[in-house]
């Protein structure tokens, strides 16, 4: 006699993968905090590392109570540090000498693209940047 899987053991199948992958998400971000603390030392970063891989259920749930909050602060201070090391690249590589831009402005000049009072205007905005 042949079984088939019903509907309801495909869901309840989806439901199971859908917790494990939950529970894995939750002990990547637990053990990443642990490390990415600077408030604690290395013995401390040791147990809570054991304590989460001994006892998970418990050991999850003791940090997200005792240190959740924290977990919050650090993931916002991550977030903050790759924002300005993005800004300060950005303008490292957005920004133009003054001197390249007096360049320009002569070559406009000479051209005959721009007047003298334009320039001259034109000149002092770049350099009282």
């Amino acid at each position: 006699m042949e079984e088939t899987i019903g509907f309801f053991e495909i869901i309840w199948s989806i439901v199971w993968l859908f917790l494990m992958v939950a529970w894995f998400w939750v002990m990547i971000g637990v053990v990443t905090d642990v490390f990415r603390s600077r408030d604690l030392n290395g013995f401390a970063k040791a147990a809570w590392v054991a304590f989460v891989m001994l006892i998970p259920w418990l050991g999850v749930l003791a940090y997200l109570l005792l240190r959740g909050d924290k977990m919050e602060a650090h993931r916002a201070e991550t977030v903050t540090n790759i924002e300005n090391a993005q800004r300060d690249y950005i303008r490292s590589i957005a920004q133009v000498s003054a001197a390249d831009e007096l360049e320009k402005l002569g070559a406009l000049k000479d051209k005959g693209v721009i007047s003298d009072e334009e320039f001259n205007t034109q000149k002092a905005k770049v350099l009282a940047q």
